[in-house]
């Protein structure tokens, strides 16, 4: 038995390996069909995307730099202080914040104001002197404090108001040279000169020549033409003497005594027209008894009413012709004594003409009238030099003692000068105190720009901020930038604040400018799914089942990180084909 069983096991262990070996062999061995097939490309199958529902943002991607804004080099317009000696810095500008009315840097001692203006520092500010950068001066007085008046002259008041502006930075204002004092006296002491000059000559002229008589003669005509003349002006003002007032008042008087008779008379003699004499007796006979007939002697009653009626017209026009007698002689009286004093004013004028002239025939007649004449040139000569020197005397500010910037408070970036140097080209650069960033991109990106578009920047701290876009093309191009290459535009992007900027200042962002989203979520494809036909309509192919698909026609709207907005019949969910794989 135990033998049997050993050989049972022995034989389906043979059976077994056999069975193995052949597994193995078949698996090594094929045919050359089957070889064929198993070398052969797989079916193709469809890629497919999901349709789906959200908002769609289209942004054009900006690598930039940020840094504070506006830079501009600073150069001083011309000598600082009031002499024309080397121009040697003695502190030199030093970087961060620079307020209004601070010193940007210090030349032999003297400071360097920085003030807001748009108008460039490009002479001495001496007294008297009008213009835009007075001006400009002035407003920024007003703004550091100083009350001054905006008149764009450099007056008292400016002056005063620079000069407090240099004490409490520590400094005196610009005083008058040793040379322009020197000037100053040197002139003065010329008109003192000409004055003395001129009052010796004339007393020796005076002495040489008994003018004395010729000069009161003078004098008095003088006298005489001015009471002439008053005389004249006070005749010519007043149309009636007082004479002529009294007669025109008694005129006028007895012709409103005559129309008083006159009206008296009409008045008695109407009275009587309208009511006839009645004889006594009628009166107190019935009243049914007939009015009598006036009588031929009453009749005669009125004659002398009338009689007395005509001789007051005639006394009344008689005063009315005595009136007009008495204006016209008023007015001729009038026009005779001002014909005698115009008269008599040309005669004072002749007489004073006759008086000055045989005057200088006097002084002609003396060498000494020449010296007098040239002595008074010469003293019109001086006081001419002398105001003309004294409208630019006083307190200035030197061309190069004040920089105008467009914009302040600002930042000193760069400093191109140190102490010890001497001033020739920039001195340093400023930059707003504003941050901006600064980048360029493709000219077809640039086409879709608009200032005042939306934007975020993106340092690599993972943060944004947000921004807007101020300024591409052409506006963007900022002095002493590197001018970007050919297809490519500058572009400048504002941050809306500077909170968190200020260690990120100088280093690489990332900045994105929304060009157009959608306002609420709306179906979007991969670009690629869609496909435009022969008939110029765009299509998707819609998988409804395995490998099978249907075209849909749709409408295409915004297109933004490789996806495009589409309506049509398509519903979040669908399956669009976007290749074969």
């Amino acid at each position: 038995m135990p033998s049997s069983r050993k050989l049972l096991t022995g034989v389906v262990a043979g059976v077994v390996l056999v069975a193995a070996l052949g597994w193995a062999v078949s698996t090594r061995l094929r045919s050359p069909a089957d070889e064929a097939a198993r070398r052969a490309a797989p079916k193709p199958s469809l890629v497919t995307a999901a349709v789906e529902r959200r908002k769609l943002v289209s942004t054009v991607v900006v690598s930039g730099t940020l840094e504070y804004g506006s830079p501009l080099p600073i150069s001083l317009a011309g000598a600082v202080g009031g002499t024309s000696e080397q121009q040697r810095v003695t502190r030199a500008p030093r970087r961060g914040r620079l307020a209004e009315g601070a010193v940007l840097m210090e030349v032999n001692g003297r400071p360097v104001f920085a003030l807001r203006g748009t108008v460039p520092m490009h002479r001495t500010m001496t007294p008297g002197t009008k213009g835009d950068d007075v001006e400009q001066v002035q407003r920024a007085l007003g703004r550091l404090g100083h009350r001054v008046p905006v008149s764009g002259v450099f007056d008292r008041a400016t002056i005063a108001a620079v000069t407090k502006l240099y004490e409490k930075k520590g400094y005196e204002a610009q005083q008058p040279t040793l040379t322009d004092r020197q000037t100053y006296d040197t002139l003065r002491k010329a008109v003192q000169t000409a004055q003395e000059t001129l009052a010796t000559e004339k007393k020796t002229l005076d002495e040489g020549r008994d003018v004395l008589p010729l000069k009161l003669k003078l004098t008095n005509a003088r006298a005489d033409l001015r009471t002439a003349r008053t005389m004249l002006e006070e005749a010519g003002a007043r149309e009636l003497t007082p004479e002529d007032d009294a007669k025109l008042a008694a005129a006028d008087a007895a012709e409103r005594a005559a129309e008083e008779r006159l009206l008296e008379a009409e008045q008695t003699l109407e009275a009587a027209t309208a009511r006839p004499t009645v004889a006594p007796e009628a009166t107190a006979s019935s009243s049914t008894t007939p009015a009598p007939v006036p009588t031929p002697q009453q009749s005669t009653d009125t004659s002398l009413l009338e009689m007395k009626v005509a001789n007051a017209r005639a006394d009344l026009a008689a005063a009315r012709e005595t009136r007009e007698r008495a204006l016209d002689e008023a007015r001729e009286g009038r026009t005779a004594k001002l014909r005698e004093l115009r008269k008599a004013v040309r005669a004072a004028q002749e007489a004073v003409v006759t008086a000055e002239q045989a005057l200088r025939q006097a002084r002609h007649l003396s060498p000494t009238r020449l010296k007098v004449a040239n002595a008074g040139k010469d003293l019109a000569a001086a006081r001419s030099m002398l105001a003309e020197f004294a409208r630019s005397y006083g307190v200035t500010v030197p061309p190069g003692e004040v920089v105008f910037l467009p914009k302040l408070p600002a930042r000193v970036r760069k400093t191109s000068i140190k102490a010890g140097q001497t001033v020739e080209n920039d001195v340093a650069t400023v930059t707003g105190s504003t941050f901006m960033v600064t980048g360029s991109v493709e000219t077809a990106e640039a086409e879709l720009l608009r200032e005042g578009m939306r934007a975020t920047i993106e340092p690599d701290t993972g943060r944004t901020y947000p921004a807007t876009l101020t300024a591409f093309g052409e506006k963007a191009r900022l002095p002493g930038k590197v001018v970007p290459p050919a297809g490519s535009q500058p572009i400048v992007i504002t941050p809306g604040s500077s909170k968190g900027l200020k260690a990120l200042a100088g280093g690489a962002v990332t900045a994105r400018v929304t060009v157009g989203a959608t306002e609420d979520p709306v179906l979007v494809v991969p670009v690629a799914a869609v496909v435009t036909s022969a008939d110029g309509k765009a299509r998707v192919r819609v998988e409804y089942a395995t490998d099978r698909t249907k075209d849909v026609e749709v409408r295409t709207g915004l297109t933004a990180d490789g996806n495009v907005e589409v309506t049509g019949a398509l519903k979040e969910g669908d399956r669009v084909v976007v290749g074969v794989a």
